[in-house]
């Protein structure tokens, strides 16, 4: 049997119509909708670690990450995005490792330029590893060069006051639209080039016996760069433009940036979906359907105005960073339409691969296999998570969702059986509740967090809002 994983950058779970729709109004994923018809659904799926790079540790090995014991990364040729962002440790055997190892074929198709940047080793074990550059800041191009008359149109001033960024905002987006340069026609945007390349190799590879395909879509992932097609189809409003995270508060911004912003990301989820469509037509005129297993997921999702805030952070974290969408289409579309509540994680999709291939793993994996117990309806022993992202853990019950620093202070606690969970936190009632949900937290770190993440959630500010009560394990 083959194996692809599509793993789709910043895809809200409620843009992919069979989750629902957010709360500006329905995305059209006509293709992702089709594809689920034929799916296993997993309604609560989550990651380990958060962000980018930390995301895909825990997905391309299986290991848990959190809480960054060797976490305290500082290479050159990077920025330092957040604890855990680096390279694959190398006593972790990756997927790709294991699978080449046992005879399958392997190949990654990528356009996230952080997997491929100096010092990274996201390729390790793939037989064929393609990167597409252009994304964000990549160094592609070096001219020309934006006037200031067209910097405005790219980046408003009131956008470029309120912009909280790692990095000269300005550079960044002038290295954005010179990348973008001479992609007049849609198949010379991103995720187009990245699903014509996927699709090249099938046909380049179809005397493969086995095969494990990964595929990286930076989008939908901001700069929202999309052709206007797409953007017309939610807004024909002209104007400035509106196409990057600010990652802070919104509150001041005239209406009409949110929903030039709301715009150009569902126009590029719907665009997204097309050229996901395109692979999958693809596959199905192969033939390869009936012996591949193709999973479809997101390392997380994005803030856009919920609490009048644009971006993704840990803390305070939210649901639609964290929920994360994931699809499974076992060969011969077996076990279509089916839904699970089970609660699962990134590792456990490595994990479950393995199990679904037979293939032994290298080393033990973090992650527990789901498949078998979703096909044989039994339940999932597991009744929370903790995601981790920096200082700051998160554990999500069905009831609860708590969010902490790593030393216990700047506690928020959210009742999710509340009409609004989110608008206020709840944690000073709940004493009993938030020192439960830390020792979770304390449990998952393995008993004890290091001592310069304890260091670094002593010099970071109490989020708004936040109980002065300090959790206790």
């Amino acid at each position: 049997m083959n194996v692809i994983l599509i793993i789709f950058d910043t895809l809200r779970k409620d843009c992919v119509g069979v989750y629902g729709s957010p709360p500006w109004g329905k995305v059209h994923t006509p293709q992702l909708d089709a594809f689920a018809e034929q799916s296993l659904i997993m309604t609560k799926a989550y990651p380990n670690v958060l962000p980018t790079l930390p995301a895909r540790i825990a997905l391309y090995t299986g290991q848990k990450v959190y809480p960054f014991e060797k976490g305290d990364i500082h290479l050159k040729g990077d920025f330092v995005g957040a604890p855990g962002w680096g390279p694959i440790p190398e006593g972790w055997p990756t997927l790709s490792e294991t699978l080449q190892e046992n005879g399958y074929r392997t190949a990654l198709i990528s356009d996230l330029h952080h997997m491929f940047k100096p010092s990274k080793n996201f390729w390790r074990g793939f037989d064929q590893w393609t990167f597409l550059r252009g994304q964000e800041a990549d160094n592609a191009r070096s001219g020309p060069r934006l006037t200031q008359e067209q910097m405005r149109h790219w980046l408003p001033k009131e956008i470029l006051e309120s912009a909280n960024f790692i990095g000269p905002i300005e550079d960044f987006v002038q290295q954005c639209i010179m990348n973008l340069y001479g992609r007049n026609n849609e198949e010379d945007y991103y995720v187009s080039r990245v699903f014509l390349e996927a699709t090249r190799w099938l046909e380049q590879n179809q005397d493969a016996e086995n095969f494990f395909l990964t595929i990286e879509s930076f989008a939908p992932h901001e700069p929202w760069l999309v052709p206007e097609h797409y953007r017309k189809m939610y807004s024909t409003s002209e104007g400035v433009e509106q196409v990057i995270s600010v990652y802070g508060d919104i509150s001041s911004w005239d209406r009409s940036y949110l929903d030039r912003t709301l715009a150009n990301y569902s126009g590029l989820v719907t665009m997204c979906d097309r050229w996901f469509g395109y692979f999958l037509e693809t596959l199905r005129v192969l033939r390869l359907l009936e012996d591949t297993m193709v999973i479809v997921t997101s390392d997380h999702g994005h803030s856009l105005g919920e609490g009048d805030y644009l971006g993704k952070r840990g803390y305070p974290s939210r649901p639609e960073v964290y929920d994360v969408p994931l699809m499974i289409r076992f060969p011969g579309a077996e076990h279509a339409g089916k839904e699970s509540d089970m609660v699962v994680q990134h590792a456990d999709i490595t994990a479950s691969i393995l199990e679904q291939l037979q293939v032994p793993s290298q080393i033990p994996v973090d992650g527990e296999p789901f498949l078998s117990a979703v096909r044989n309806g039994r339940a999932g022993s597991q009744r929370h998570v903790t995601v981790g992202w920096g200082s700051t853990p998160t554990v999500i019950t069905d009831h609860w969702w708590f969010n902490c620093k790593v030393d216990g202070k700047g506690v928020l606690l959210y009742d999710l059986d509340r009409p609004d969970p989110f608008s206020d936190s709840v944690a000073d009632d709940n004493r009993e509740v938030i020192d439960q949900l830390y020792g979770l937290a304390v449990e998952d770190a393995g008993g004890s967090f290091p001592e310069w993440l304890i260091k670094l959630a002593e010099s970071e500010a109490d989020a708004p809002g936040c109980s002065l009560l300090a959790a206790r394990a």
